[in-house]
């Protein structure tokens, strides 16, 4: 697990995550800093020591005012209660579903909560977060947002993708191992992408297009220039005709097992 520098003021914590036999997916947090600084996400639980400790080069836990939560996957909560114990102040901006969700296993003091549906904006410190449902998602809790003061789009799960190396910057990836990479973590990630209506799933891209992000920083790849948008944009409506992804079966489990 290590961090770096994606804008002058925000930091990505990253980590990489395998799937044998195929390569491995990013799972990164992003720092934003400023007059209240936020955390988005917070790494996956089995790695919670390490992310902290990268956290903690990164500023005092006890600077961070809010926790922006994406959604209430493993990947996304592993170090939320430490961080709600070590940090009184800090609060979790997050969607109603979230909070129901963690309740069944680690229930958010609901005083420390500020619930934000897709549509709706807050400002927080010197930023102006406007909430968006990203055009794909694995869980319909999932809220995003656009930054007013750097032109950020955090997508979450969104334009990720499963990678062979690691990576500091999108670009240095090339086109056929994004494309691919994208593709593959879409039909994954966000299998009902092949039921759509590609009118309205077209819609969803072309609101992302609208806000001319400078940035776009996925939970599942490496920070992305804004002049890469209309690529990674490109290859996710792409990922509608694309072949589904069949999962390995226990024949292959096996396989898996003895090659080892």
């Amino acid at each position: 697990m290590e961090s770096y520098n994606a804008a002058p003021d925000i930091e990505v914590i990253t980590s990489n995550f395998p799937l044998p036999g195929f390569g491995f997916v990013p799972i990164n947090a992003f720092v934003l800093k400023g007059a209240e600084p936020i955390l988005v996400d917070t790494g996956a639980g089995v790695e919670s020591k390490e992310f902290l400790r990268v956290l903690r080069s990164i500023l005092d836990p006890s600077e961070l005012r809010w926790l922006w939560l994406t959604h209430p996957d493993h990947d996304h909560t592993g170090s939320l209660q430490p961080l709600l114990a070590e940090n009184p102040r800090l609060r979790i901006i997050t969607s109603f579903l979230s909070v129901g969700i963690l309740s069944l296993t680690a229930p958010l003091p609901l005083d420390r909560v500020h619930l934000l549906n897709p549509g709706e904006v807050l400002t927080v410190g010197d930023r102006r977060l406007h909430a968006i449902r990203p055009p794909a998602f694995d869980s319909p809790a999932t809220t995003g947002f656009y930054d007013d003061k750097s032109g950020v789009l955090v997508s979450s799960d969104c334009f990720g993708a499963l990678l062979s190396r690691p990576a500091q910057n999108a670009a240095e990836l090339s086109q056929k191992e994004l494309r691919e990479g994208q593709i593959f973590w879409a039909t994954l990630d966000s299998p009902w992408l092949h039921k759509a209506e590609t009118g309205a799933f077209a819609k969803d891209l072309d609101l992302v297009r609208k806000m001319d992000p400078t940035m776009i920083l996925s939970s599942h790849l490496p920070a992305a220039r804004g002049d890469m948008a209309e690529r990674l944009l490109g290859t996710l409506a792409g990922a509608q005709s694309a072949q589904p992804f069949v999962a390995p079966n226990q024949a292959a489990l096996e396989q898996m097992l003895a090659a080892q």
